[in-house]
């Protein structure tokens, strides 16, 4: 069986990095899967990029000003809107032809429009599709944030000026998603059972096949190492115990971070504690931290992250909308014992307790007693050893691969039956 994964970039965002270990997990499980995208940024030979074009840029930033003037030139919610609008036909490609099934992921920002994926649904190859946020299954957004709009139909949307009209944006496109959709089947694949469940109650998506499969981690890359040799090679304190946050863009107000703040405000009685801070524009917000922090700035090498996570004590990620976090799976899989809201796929990861905390939703005081539990009162190597167990258990490679393989034969076996 071939595969064709198909995603915007190769290594940058959660989306990226879960696509590419699906691609290794099927490569190492008898698959032989591809990815194309439009951002290569390794010399893999598995990984194709699109042919070199300057129409590459040009979707990309045509999209963006669609969406410019829709927002009537406000850069408020620029980067939460995408449209689909324009991107490449990518049909033709000796990867899709080659290609028994055609895996999507992330293929925003110019990657592919609506009609490009129509051209996709058409070409009589099954199509799974893995979600990586509520974008699929709603009009422009990936992030619902207690809109319920999609479960009827997308209109009046809160990003748009004036909270949108009944003929906004929002309506226009999910209109056109419902035509790209029309007649044809996608296998929809939630990286949670709580996406699943929301995507399942989108109408837009109503009578597709939706499952729910995690992402696979590597646990011979993510895993224990002692703690002091990584915080020498860090230049980390080795007399501390260290609160870990983790984002690509630490100033991303999804992130929490500001929770993060108030809660370390009810930990300033712990001695000898500090916070590292790892990904980009980390030193912005020390000056804000009560206690001594440690940033990292953004990080790329996999084996100076795992260092990372074996450095900390606790990972806090108080983030208010979170599908599967890559990061809380890591983090266990080096057994860092976790802290996050009770929100999304978070739950899902974290057994309350037994490998880390499950605090209330936007609640900064649970979130301190978590913290504190984990550092003060709990079984710190009986909480490492369940965090290892849960991911081993959960997400290996191995493990997600047979998932997948099953909905590939799944897809397959419908697209047979309605030729």
């Amino acid at each position: 069986m071939r595969v064709l994964i198909i995603n915007t970039s190769e290594r940058t965002g959660g989306a990226a990095v879960a696509a590419s270990r699906l691609m290794k997990a099927l490569n190492n499980n008898g698959v032989k899967a591809k990815m194309l995208v439009r951002d290569k940024e390794t010399d893999s030979l598995t990984v194709a990029e699109l042919p070199r074009s300057p129409l590459l840029r040009w979707h990309f930033l045509w999209e963006r000003f669609v969406v410019f003037c829709r927002l009537h030139f406000s850069r408020q919610h620029l980067f939460e809107v995408d449209i689909a609008n324009t991107g490449t036909d990518i049909t033709s490609l000796r990867e899709f032809e080659e290609a028994d099934v055609i895996h999507l992921h992330w293929i925003n920002q110019g990657m592919l429009s609506l009609k490009d994926i129509r051209k996709i649904l058409r070409s009589g190859k099954p199509v799974i599709w893995t979600m990586h946020d509520i974008w699929p299954a709603t009009a422009i957004c990936h992030l619902t944030l207690g809109c319920r709009n999609f479960t009827t139909a997308c209109l009046k949307c809160r990003l748009l000026p004036g909270g949108g009209s009944a003929g906004d944006l929002a309506s226009v496109v999910w209109k056109r998603k419902s035509r790209m959709l029309e007649d044809e089947n996608i296998y929809y694949v939630a990286c949670s059972r709580w996406l699943e469940s929301e995507a399942k109650k989108s109408a837009l998506l109503k009578g597709h096949k939706i499952t729910s499969i995690p992402n696979p981690i590597d646990t011979h890359i993510y895993n224990r190492c002692n703690r002091q040799e990584a915080r020498q090679r860090l230049g980390l304190p080795s007399d501390k115990r260290l609160i870990l946050f983790a984002s690509q863009r630490v100033t991303n107000e999804n992130k929490g971070m500001q929770y993060l703040i108030e809660a370390c405000q009810l930990l300033k009685d712990i001695p000898q504690l500090g916070v590292v801070i790892l990904g980009g524009h980390a030193e912005e917000v020390v000056s804000q931290l009560p206690l001594e922090a440690y940033p990292l700035g953004y990080v790329n090498d996999e084996r100076r992250i795992v260092d990372v996570y074996n450095a900390a004590d606790v990972f806090v990620l108080p983030s208010l909308s979170e599908n599967l976090p890559n990061t809380i799976m890591e983090a266990m899989a080096c057994g860092v014992p976790c802290v996050g809201f009770k929100v999304g796929g978070i739950p899902e990861e974290i057994d309350h307790r037994r490998n880390g905390y499950v605090a209330d939703y936007r609640n900064a005081e649970d979130l301190a007693r978590g913290i504190r539990w984990i550092l003060t009162e709990a079984d710190s190597e009986a909480l490492s050893r369940n965090a290892v167990h849960k991911v081993v258990q959960n997400y290996s490679q191995q493990s997600v691969a047979m998932k997948y393989l099953d909905v590939y034969h799944q897809a397959m076996a419908f697209k047979h039956y309605r030729l």
